[in-house]
């Protein structure tokens, strides 16, 4: 699967996850950036300029929805699609991510290593046949 060098920024406070997830991109074919928490997701994006972001939403010193509201309101991060990668499941988490420009919203629990790669494909408008969820 051609992902074109497509660069993927992961930001999660959980190490196993974040860790997982970054193996299974990696493998997937992109390039993998990461962060531990809000904060410093936001400083990654700002100075590597991902072509995509996976934001949980829980997360230390700074929330997911606050990030996701200052890379949409900065001009040079407002063109990044963020993907939100959260365990919260509530229909208003959900609408307001997207109402906040998040390009797809996807629970963690029992969230495959393939169906993530074929979202982040999916929001670089990259998919290709089979690799959906």
């Amino acid at each position: 699967m051609d992902t074109g060098g497509a660069r993927v920024l992961i930001v999660e406070d959980d190490r196993f996850l974040r860790r997982a997830h970054e193996v299974g991109l990696r493998q997937g074919g992109f390039t993998v950036l990461t962060a531990a928490d809000g904060e410093e997701g936001l400083r990654v994006a700002r100075t590597e300029h991902p072509d995509v972001v996976l934001l949980d939403l829980v997360m230390p010193k700074l929330q997911g929805f606050e990030v996701l509201r200052l890379l949409k309101a900065d001009p040079v991060t407002a063109a990044i699609r963020v993907v939100i990668l959260s365990s919260l499941s509530g229909e208003r988490d959900v609408q307001a991510a997207l109402e906040h420009g998040a390009v797809s919203y996807l629970l963690k629990t029992n969230l495959s290593v393939q169906a993530l790669v074929g979202k982040v494909q999916e929001a670089l408008g990259t998919d290709s046949p089979g690799s959906g969820p």
